[in-house]
C-alpha cells in the first residue's frame, strides 16, 4: 500500500507537523539516489529539530502511530530511523571546532527471585564507571558525561523529545556548559519487577568525522578489536556493580546507541521475564511448572503491540500472574500475517515455556486490549477463555503479586 492509498481524509484531519513528516517519508520511500535521500533527510531534521526543541509534543510518536495503523511498514522504519537518529545525535559547534555528540548506553540485565535494586551509585562507583569507560570503549580524546545512577525504563525518556533533551543536557556537561542534571523521570511507585534492565547512560563527543569509540581507531581486524573493547568493559563493568546486585544473576550488553540498546536488552529481557516469573512460582509458591497452565494472547490497539502470557494451576482459570512480551519491530508486529517470511513469536514464547517445564500453553487467536487495572495500573493478562484479568494470587499464599516486563 503507497501513501497515496491512505485515506486522504484521514491525512486531512491531521495536524500540518504531522502531515509535513507524511510527505518527507513517502519522499523519501520513492527517492531513487542518495543525493536526493540527504535532501528530504535534510528538510526532516530541520522539522524534527523544530518538533524537539518547541513545546512538549508527541507529533513524531502520532504520525508513527497513523503509519503503524495503516500498516505502512516501509515509512514507519524510515521515519523511526530518523527520528531515533536525530534524538540521540547531535552536532554542536565548541571553541571553533564542530563536535559530533551521540547518546549512547550501556546496558545490563538482571533477574532474580527476590526484588532487583534501582541502581544507585555512589561518587566512588559512579568515578570509576567513567574511568573504564575510557580505557576500554571510548575512542582517545573524546568527552563524555554519565547520569550519576543506573537507570530503569520507567526513569527513562518516554518519547523522542525527551531523548533529545538529554542528549542536550549531557552534551553541555560535556562541554562543561552546564551543571544541572538531565531530567529523569521518577515514577510514583517504585518497579517490582523480578526481570529488567539497568542502564549506564552518557553522551561521548569527538570532532566531525573522527572516531567516537575505541575500536573505530583499529586498523586491523575490526571485529576481534570491538569483542575485545567490549570483553575489557564488561569485565570492569561487572566488577564495578555486581555488588550492587546481590542475588541476582546479570548480562552484560556491548556499550551502543541509545535507541539500538533499548531494543537489545528488550530482547534479552524478554526470556528472562518467562525464566523469573515460572522460578519464582516454583520457589515462592510453591508451584511447578507441571501444575501451571499458560494462556498467550497478542495484544494492541490497531496492531499487535505486545504478547501477553497468563498464568493460571491446572485446576483453576484464575490468572495468577502474567508476562509481557514486548514487540520490537514492524515486522514482529506483522509476524502473525506473514506464515511463511516471518518468525511465528507466540511459537517461539510456548517453545520457551516447554523448556521450562510446562505443558500445558495455549495460544489464543485475534487481538486483546492492552487493558490495565484503573487502581494500580497494572496490565491484565489472559485466562483460558481470553478473559483478560487482573493477576491474583491464591488467598493462601500471603504475597502480593509481582509484575514482569
Amino acid at each position: 500500500m503507497s501513501m497515496s492509498q491512505l485515506n486522504s481524509k484521514l491525512l486531512a484531519q491531521q495536524p500540518k507537523e504531522i502531515q509535513r513528516l507524511l510527505n518527507y517519508t513517502d519522499a523519501l520511500v520513492r527517492s531513487g539516489s542518495q543525493i536526493e535521500d540527504r535532501y528530504w533527510q535534510g528538510l526532516t531534521a530541520k522539522l524534527l529539530d523544530k518538533l524537539y526543541s518547541g513545546r512538549r509534543n508527541t507529533a513524531v510518536e502520532q504520525t508513527l502511530e497513523l503509519l503503524g495503523s495503516q500498516q505502512q511498514s516501509q515509512h514507519y522504519e524510515i521515519l523511526m530511523e530518523l527520528a531515533e537518529s536525530h534524538a540521540e545525535c547531535q552536532q554542536i559547534e565548541h571553541e571553533g571546532v564542530l563536535y559530533d555528540a551521540l547518546l549512547f548506553s550501556a546496558p545490563l540485565t538482571a533477574w532474580t527471585r527476590y526484588q532487583l535494586p534501582q541502581g544507585e551509585l555512589k561518587p566512588q562507583q559512579h568515578k570509576e564507571l567513567e574511568e573504564s569507560l575510557r580505557a576500554t570503549v571510548l575512542a582517545e580524546g573524546t568527552m563524555c558525561a554519565l547520569l550519576p545512577n543506573l537507570v530503569n525504563y520507567d526513569e527513562m525518556p518516554q518519547t523522542y523529545q525527551q531523548a533529545y533533551a538529554w542528549t542536550r543536557s549531557l552534551t553541555a556537561q560535556a562541554l562543561g556548559r552546564s551543571q544541572d542534571p538531565a531530567p529523569v523521570n521518577k515514577p510514583e511507585e517504585a518497579s517490582s519487577l523480578l526481570a529488567d534492565a539497568r542502564f549506564l547512560i552518557g553522551v561521548v563527543m569527538a570532532p566531525v568525522g573522527q572516531a567516537l569509540f575505541r575500536w573505530q581507531q583499529s586498523s586491523d581486524n575490526l571485529q576481534a578489536e570491538h569483542l575485545r573493547c567490549v570483553e575489557q568493559w564488561v569485565a570492569r563493568y561487572s566488577a564495578i556493580v555486581t555488588p550492587l546486585f546481590t542475588g541476582c544473576q546479570l548480562q552484560f550488553l556491548a556499550p551502543n546507541a541509545y535507541y539500538m540498546n533499548n531494543r537489545e536488552s528488550d530482547r534479552e529481557i524478554r526470556p528472562l521475564a518467562l525464566k523469573a516469573g515460572i522460578t519464582w512460582l516454583q520457589t515462592a509458591v510453591k508451584l511447578s511448572p507441571d501444575q501451571l497452565r499458560a494462556v498467550i494472547v497478542a495484544c494492541g490497539e490497531e496492531q499487535i503491540e505486545e504478547y501477553r502470557v497468563g498464568f493460571s494451576t491446572i485446576s483453576s482459570p484464575t490468572v495468577i500472574y502474567g508476562c509481557i512480551w514486548p514487540v520490537l519491530s514492524q515486522e514482529e508486529a506483522e509476524s502473525s500475517f506473514h506464515s511463511d517470511d516471518h518468525v511465528d513469536i507466540p511459537d517461539v514464547i510456548a517453545a520457551l515455556l516447554s523448556t521450562l517445564g510446562l505443558v500445558q500453553i495455549q495460544r489464543l487467536p485475534g487481538l486483546h486490549s492492552t487493558e490495565t487495572c484503573d487502581d494500580c495500573n497494572a496490565p491484565f493478562f489472559p485466562d483460558i477463555n481470553g478473559e483478560m484479568q487482573h493477576p491474583e494470587l491464591p488467598d493462601e499464599i500471603d504475597l502480593d503479586p509481582v509484575q514482569l516486563h
